[in-house]
């Protein structure tokens, strides 16, 4: 085997096209656009790149076939929170083979090592978790945008090297037409008309004061979490401004308690349903058919993130969050499943909102760690 760090175009290349020889016959598979993988590694799109550094390889038979690749990367805001100093390795993809796997996991282990790291969390991505994050070990069915999938083998890779799962993260499913439960209904109902409670959508036009009403919320909400770091308005906003291509404002809503920001919910129309002929890639041609397909509208939407400060977590403002969703999406007659995604094994209070909602299991993925 050859094994090659990406250093130019010709190695960049080669490291977006190992996915898709990998899963070249699987119909699940959604190539994601390489445009997204290469904003990681550039420093001009990924501000990471200010507090860390990162690297990649590319694996190759003697033949010359690509037969595996994998990124590592050391984020220093998040690197020193665990009890040992703990890097990240991330778009692992690899045929099934033992060998194969452990080069690409002991080279990644050795760069990390010198960089004064003690361990390694994978697969994970080099910027938020709310993309290209976690190992697929259940429901290896078609994923949605910025979610990773798998092929069933690669759990026992990474066990083999020494992974052991850190905590997993649950995905679950909303049938859209299928009726709230009548008590989630109820506290709903209840909760929206209560005076003082308003709720709003988020309107593109005044974008950057919703970017302002989600910082606030967020970093209140998840401040207690480990290895939280907090979200500044500039990166919001800027992550706003990149869904504006699939963005419908009507599926992102807030609550707000006496005018203050209290919780928010984040859904987008699943992009995978649009972009998944292309390939991975954004040309002239893709560009138009995802224009069309845009106009056309998919079946499909993706929570991304939700989240309610702690003074206001037990008021039910998720459900009627949900409620208000509900008003707009059922007269579409277009959507018909929901798809909540990821939330940590940890999180018992998301988990069992998920439950009151009547969701079902669709998936999980693994963050793992592996101590050096």
């Amino acid at each position: 085997m050859v094994l090659t760090e990406v250093k130019d175009k010709n190695t960049a290349r080669e490291f977006l096209d190992v996915a898709r020889e990998i899963y070249r016959n699987d119909p699940y598979w959604v190539c994601p656009l390489d445009k997204d993988i290469e904003a990681v590694f550039d420093p001009a799109k990924n501000d990471l790149h200010n507090y860390g550094v990162c690297t990649r390889w590319v694996l190759k038979s003697d033949q010359g076939k690509l037969i595996g690749r994998i990124a590592a990367f050391v984020n220093e805001k998040k690197a020193y929170q665990p009890e040992q100093p703990t890097g990240g390795i991330g778009f692992f993809e690899c045929i099934n083979d033992a060998e194969a796997a452990t080069l690409l996991f002991s080279t990644a282990e050795k760069w990390l090592t010198k960089k004064g790291m003690k361990a390694m969390d994978g697969p994970i991505n080099f910027g938020e978790n709310d993309s290209f994050w976690g190992l697929l070990i259940e429901g290896y069915t078609t994923p949605s945008y910025g979610m990773n999938y798998h092929h069933p083998y690669y759990k026992n890779l990474f066990e083999a090297y020494g992974f052991q799962t850190l905590y997993e993260q649950i995905t679950n499913h909303l049938q859209v037409m299928k009726p709230f439960p009548e008590r989630f209904t109820k506290i709903a109902e209840w909760v929206a008309n209560k005076p003082g409670y308003t709720f709003k959508h988020l309107e593109i036009k005044k974008l950057e004061d919703f970017a302002k009403d989600f910082a606030e919320i967020y970093n209140d909400a998840w401040q207690d979490f480990e290895n939280f770091v907090p979200l500044q308005t500039k990166g919001i906003l800027e992550s706003f401004n990149k869904m504006k291509t699939v963005m419908d404002e009507k599926l992102i809503w807030f609550a707000y308690i006496n005018n203050e920001p209290a919780s928010v919910i984040v859904i987008l129309p699943d992009a995978n349903q649009m972009i998944k002929s292309f390939n991975g890639k954004l040309g002239l041609i893709e560009k138009l058919k995802f224009v069309y397909y845009r106009w056309k509208g998919v079946n499909r939407m993706r929570a991304v993130v939700m989240g309610t400060k702690k003074a206001y977590q037990k008021h039910g403002l998720e459900s009627a969050l949900f409620i208000k969703l509900k008003e707009y999406v059922i007269p579409m007659n277009q959507y018909v499943e929901l798809e909540l995604s990821w939330v940590g094994d940890f999180n018992d209070k998301m988990l069992s909102l998920h439950e009151a909602t009547g969701a079902t299991l669709g998936k999980k993925h693994a963050t793992m760690r592996k101590l050096f």
